[in-house]
């Protein structure tokens, strides 16, 4: 008579099916622990893999939208100060202007409009830390003033020759569907200042000019340079104006980076909820897995011991 043991193959390949279950549960939490992370393939989030999915491709759009948004607005600081040099040469000629009325001396005027002229066309030819021209509208390589001189912008038929950028304007998209055009040109913010110079270095080169050698003002100058304290004035207004739409957008990139920074905390955290592993959580789980596997497999072990031998009487009297 052959002694049996208790346990049967299918009894035996069911605890060794909770073996390994046990042990999968064990690694998966040990996994989770060491890596931070719930699961390391988007498999392992079950029905919250498409809301991840769509989370983490939000925020990387955000992230883009940040990056975007930090360069223009880099570049709009640098043209509110341009802007603001640009406006103090505009009111510095009104002043010139307005200094050689009230003294009745033209002397200097014009050593004082050749160094507006100089320092005007420095900062519309001005370039970014890439290189290319800032006012360029569009055309990166191509100095948007295209003349070096107070005589060559004489001999212009138009101002307007004097420009040579394009009129592409830069814009960046700061969210879904919102976009804000922050891009000046040359000629957008320079025409009235170039007009300006362009009117008093003509008159000074024609017949009723020669301003550096007049000690004092003729009727015809004295008439001019009257006229032009209005024009000069008003070219003067122009420049502050654009120098103030020029902030206002300034605002708009600030406020849309910080929205861009409280979407991006949010989709941080809600990513965070989805794909980080709660640690106190999980050195619970952690717990309970190995007391859980180590149950199975001193039950399994225990079972595969036992005979028929085990209740069998231990003496057998006669």
């Amino acid at each position: 008579m052959s002694v049996d043991r208790i346990a049967t193959a299918q009894q035996s390949a069911y605890f060794l099916s909770q073996i390994n279950k046990e042990n999968a549960s064990l690694n998966t939490t040990q996994q989770q622990i060491a890596s931070q992370k719930v699961a390391t393939t988007y498999a392992g989030f079950d029905n919250q893999t498409q809301v991840l999915q769509a989370t983490i491709t939000a925020s990387a759009r955000n992230d883009a939208y940040t990056t975007a948004t930090s360069l223009a607005t880099t570049q709009v600081d640098m043209q509110d100060t341009q802007l603001t040099s640009l406006s103090a040469l505009a009111t510095q000629l009104t002043k010139a202007v307005s200094d050689a009325v009230a003294n009745n001396n033209p002397a200097t005027l014009m050593d004082q409009v050749q160094t507006i002229f100089d320092q005007a066309t420095a900062i519309l030819n001005s370039k970014d830390a890439n290189g290319d021209y800032i006012y360029s509208g569009g055309k990166t390589g191509t100095a948007p003033v295209a003349i070096s001189s107070l005589s060559q912008l004489v001999a212009l038929p138009s101002v307007s020759g004097a420009f040579d950028n394009g009129t592409d304007k830069k814009a960046v998209q700061v969210a879904d569907g919102q976009t804000v055009t922050y891009g000046l040109t040359a000629s957008d913010i320079g025409t009235q200042l170039m007009q300006s110079l362009k009117d008093i270095a003509s008159f000074d080169a024609g017949p009723s000019g020669s301003f550096d050698t007049s000690t004092n003002l003729s009727q015809a100058q004295n008439n001019f340079l009257t006229g032009q304290i209005a024009s000069t004035g008003t070219m003067d207004n122009g420049l502050n104006a654009i120098t103030a739409q020029n902030g206002y957008t300034f605002t708009r990139l600030q406020n849309a980076a910080t929205q861009q920074s409280s979407m991006s905390t949010l989709y941080a955290g809600f990513i965070g909820n989805i794909q980080d592993t709660n640690m106190a959580q999980a050195a619970t789980q952690l717990s309970l897995n190995q007391t859980a596997l180590q149950a199975v497999l001193q039950v399994t072990s225990d079972l595969n011991k036992l005979t028929l031998l085990n209740y069998l009487p231990t003496s057998i009297s006669g």
